[in-house]
């Protein structure tokens, strides 16, 4: 169960009640209308909230300014790393075919009934490291393939891939939507995923292989055949989200080509060469250590949490499981292990590998900036005294933290259509709750928040018309399948959160 503990900071601002909730709700207003009816980018959405917030609140200017831009600077600092380096993890992943290895051996091993559960298992596993639009990418031609060959309905394995998919996304770290969660909140991130997890698995169970079963008998999609996969591997098919060489750079801001992953003089995919121009065989990274590549950060971070709760604090073994959890060394190890299990394993140079981390960053910049961006508005809704306020409303309300923290996120998913300023604004929202709570309470209120921002996805969610034009959907059958499988993602998902609060 939550525990209280110590009563909120001091609002940091003399504005009255009203003009404080004037303040908060012509803020994010102005968020919301931007990004849904004006079109603007969610980063320049985010900044003239703030501005917004910050004059109505009364703020000085110069107390504004300095206010964002110290949340810019916290969220860069403590999110920004992460999010790359796990950007690094699955871009080898992606374009040394590991990801398609690990798809193609369960998939291959089950069939029947068996077959919606292992990939929803698949999509939960390859979905640690890759970003939700990666991971459809990825995905979905094997989905299709599996349909047209096993004839299996397409939504009764579709959907248990985009549920492993989506749950991960918005519930794991190293996924931008909990670790914003988790550093505005002040979360530990070893306990956070490892709640996570638990809250994960029936969630995937649910909204997955049991909701598939089911809408596969109302919503009869076919697999477009201009989608379906062809023998060209992925490391250098083009497709959006990042993934193969299309609209990707190296380190050094060029484009990649196929040239970069494809031996020009030979012109076949899968033939790289060596720094010193000799052609070297391409080989598919084998699939064990590709699955412990996967793992291993999540496992690092995990021990780090086990070891908390288990050895003492300045014992030697503490001490190593503090270091090697800490979440930057954890990725950072992924990485270095990734570069030879997948990179070098796949037969790709030095040169090459380097290529494939560095095209792997220029895809995530748009999502830095608007994380940066929305860790700047949490900190004006914080020192304006905003965050206060709802924490004394909701203590006065006895209203629970969990339950504020997952409506306030709701309702900003479904006004804006993006799960990221949905946690991001909701977590500024609800901070000072987590002062008052204990270290488990303040994972769980981080876990509601991401369960929150996955509620209802529809038309003004660029998620939505991804799953429409990939299944061949319309509006109408997105909605039955893919908004309410997000649905069933949000609200089970918060009551995993709330058995575990009445657990801890």
């Amino acid at each position: 169960m939550i525990t209280l503990l110590a009563a909120p900071a001091a609002p940091a601002t003399n504005a009255g009640h009203a003009q404080l909730i004037v303040a908060a709700l012509l803020g994010i207003a102005a968020v919301v209308l931007l990004i849904a009816w004006g079109k603007v980018h969610p980063f320049l959405s985010l900044i003239l909230g703030a501005a917004v917030l910050g004059v109505v609140a009364a703020m000085a200017p110069d107390k504004m300014v300095s206010s964002f831009s110290a949340g810019v600077g916290s969220t860069v600092g403590g999110v920004g790393l992460l999010i790359a380096l796990g950007a690094m993890i699955g871009g080898l992943l992606a374009e040394s075919g590991g990801a398609d290895g690990i798809v193609n051996r369960v998939v291959g091993r089950v069939s029947g009934s068996a077959l919606p559960w292992a990939m929803a298992g698949v999509a939960a596993l390859i979905g640690l490291p890759l970003f939700f639009e990666v991971g459809v990418v990825l995905l979905v031609p094997i989905v299709l393939l599996v349909s047209l060959r096993t004839d299996v309905p397409l939504m009764k394995i579709g959907i248990p891939a985009l549920a492993g998919l989506s749950v991960l996304h918005g519930l794991v770290p190293p996924h931008p939507g909990p670790l914003v969660a988790i550093s505005s909140l002040n979360a530990d991130l070893g306990l956070t995923l490892g709640l996570g997890l638990l809250v994960a698995i029936p969630t995937v169970i649910i909204s997955g292989p049991v909701f598939g079963n089911i809408i596969a008998r109302y919503v009869p999609a076919t697999a477009p055949a201009a989608l379906l996969p062809t023998r060209q591997p992925a490391a250098a098919a083009p497709g959006p989200g990042g993934l193969g060489t299309a609209g990707r750079r190296d380190v050094d801001g060029d484009l990649l080509t196929d040239d970069d992953l494809i031996n020009p003089g030979t012109g076949r995919p899968g033939a790289p060469v060596d720094d010193s121009g000799t052609e070297t065989a391409r080989r598919a990274p084998k699939f064990w250590p590709a699955v412990i590549t996967v793992l291993l950060p999540v496992a690092l971070m995990l021990l780090r949490a086990i070891g908390e709760l288990t050895t003492g604090e300045g014992t030697t073994g503490r001490k190593a499981l503090d270091i090697v959890g800490t979440p930057i060394v954890a990725l950072l190890a992924g990485v270095i292990v990734a570069m030879f299990t997948l990179g070098y394993q796949a037969g790709f140079s030095r040169s090459q590998v380097s290529a494939v981390l560095g095209g792997s960053l220029p895809p995530i910049a748009g999502i830095l900036l608007i994380v940066a961006a929305g860790g700047g508005f949490k900190q004006v809704l914080v020192d304006a005294g905003v965050g206060n306020l709802v924490a004394d409303a909701a203590r006065n309300a006895s209203l629970s933290p969990l339950l504020l923290g997952w409506l306030v996120a709701v309702g900003i998913r479904v006004a804006t259509g993006s799960a990221t300023v949905a946690t991001i604004t909701a977590a500024g929202i609800v901070a000072p709750l987590a002062a008052t709570l204990d270290r488990p309470g303040v994972a769980l209120l981080a876990l509601a928040i991401g369960c929150g921002s996955l509620f209802f996805s529809h038309v003004n969610d660029a998620g939505f018309w991804l799953v429409k034009e990939y299944f061949g959907l319309t509006v109408g059958q997105t909605i039955k399948s893919w908004s309410v499988m997000e649905t069933i993602i949000s609200v089970v998902g918060f009551l995993g959160v709330l058995l575990l609060d009445l657990l801890f």
